[in-house]
This record gives C-alpha cells, structure tokens and sequence, in this order.
C-alpha cells in the first residue's frame, strides 16, 4: 500500500461499481478534482455506505493504487441527507455539483468551491432563500471564482467606470456592462436596472458568509435570471443534467 494522503473535501458525484463499490470524485482543497474508488461501500454493513454519496463534505483518507485513488477512512462533517427530500431544491443542489465539477481540474486549490457549494446547499435548505435566487448567485459566483466574471464596474468598450444609478446595459458579447454613450454601437446591448447590477456586483464580491443575505424583488429576480443563466450558458460547453429536470418541473 502506498503511503495515505489526507484530505478534506466535498464528495459532486458517485456512480456505482460493480456489485458493491462505487467510484466518487472528490473535490478537495489540497489536490483538486480527484476520484477514488470505495470499496465495498454498497453493503450495508460498509463504513464508507453513509460517506460515499454526493452533498457529504469530511475528512477523507486515501491511498493511491497504480491507476487511482482508494477511499481508507472518512470523518464526515457535513451530509445535507434533508436535502434529499426537498423539491426542487435536491435538482438545484446537483446542478451546483456538476458546476462544480465542470470547472473542477486535479491538482489545483479549490477551497473557496467547496465554501460556495457549503454556503449554497445550506441556503437551499433555508426556506427564507428563494432556490432561483440561490441558482442565481451560486452561478455568478462560480464564474466570479473561476475567472469568467463579466465586468461589471467599467465599460466594457471604453473602459469608463460607471456608477450605481447611472444608466447603463449590459452586453453577453462583450462579457458586461456598457455606458449610455457606447450602447449604440453594441447590437447585443440591453438595459439592466440598478437593482440588478447592485445585486450582480454584491453576488460578485461579497465575502462568503453574507453571499445569501439579501433578497429581490420578483421584476429584479427575473432579470437576474434571464442575465446570469444566458451568461453561464455562453461560457460553459456542456449541457447540465440537472438543469433539463428542472426545466421539465417548472413546466408542469
């Protein structure tokens, strides 16, 4: 056996192998998006059966065999099994696992991922928190932590910081807002509202533990969703499983 390696993480997927193991991937803060596999953890008697499912955030032992990684020991902290039994908050809850995993990639840091699905799933489960509105800012903050942030206090074209009441669209081409005086020339432009850039420029930089404390108007909440779902849409390449049920509940 190799040596054991230490860390701690968020089981996004599980998938089962076999007739009683499954193989989970893990996203963690010392090595990235990585996989294991947990042998045995379909028998009930299985110390890993509890451990080894999505939403479980812990301390997670592993050795590494020649072709991957395999679960030793697990210290859960968090398993957010309520979430389970919640529609449709467990679909908005494995839509953030698959954005997560998208942008998830071995060997890179990826602590403040695990705090946005932590502060994320405790909002779903928070019936103060509208689950479209967590849908919202966990997207825009996702793509805020990973680099795809639209710009959102400057013009996009010439580059004039504009502020809070200032009138002012935002443009999917050019990844932002644009100035009164530029939007003419932008065919894609389109007016956001104060409220919403205001809401969109909190989301972005907020520290994480206030990142759900607030609330919008149903006309805002609209405008938030038609912005950052078109956005998320245009900059990633996949289309999420999750989301397809989603779409398929709120048309029932």
């Amino acid at each position: 056996m190799s040596d054991l390696i230490t860390v701690q993480g968020v089981v996004i997927s599980a998938m089962p192998i076999g007739e009683y193991d499954k193989r989970i991937v893990l996203l963690t803060r010392e090595r990235g998006k990585i996989s294991a596999f947990a042998r045995g953890a379909r028998r009930l008697n299985s110390p890993f059966m509890a451990a080894a499912n999505p939403f479980v955030f812990g301390t997670f032992t592993l050795f590494e065999g020649r072709t991957s990684y395999n679960l030793n020991q697990v210290s859960v902290t968090h398993h957010f099994v309520e979430l389970a039994g919640m529609q449709p908050g467990i679909y908005y809850g494995y839509y953030f696992l698959e954005l997560a995993d998208y942008f998830g990639h071995e060997g890179t840091d990826e602590k403040e991922m695990m705090n946005l699905l932590y502060v994320s799933v405790k909002a779903l489960l928070n019936p103060d928190v509208d689950d479209r509105l967590a849908r919202c800012i966990f997207e825009l903050r996702a793509m805020s932590e990973q680099g795809f942030c639209p710009q959102l206090f400057q013009c996009t074209s010439c580059g004039r910081e504009i502020g809070e009441e200032e009138e002012c669209f935002f443009s999917q081409e050019s990844c932002g807002i644009v100035c009164r005086q530029c939007a003419p020339g932008i065919k894609d432009a389109r007016r956001i509202s104060p409220a919403a850039l205001y809401a969109m420029r909190y989301i972005a930089g907020v520290p994480m533990g206030r990142l759900f404390n607030f609330t919008v108007k149903p006309p805002v909440l609209r405008e938030l969703e038609s912005l950052i779902h078109t956005y998320v849409a245009r900059n990633t390449d996949k289309r999420f499983k999750s989301l397809g049920i989603l779409e398929l509940m709120q048309k029932e």
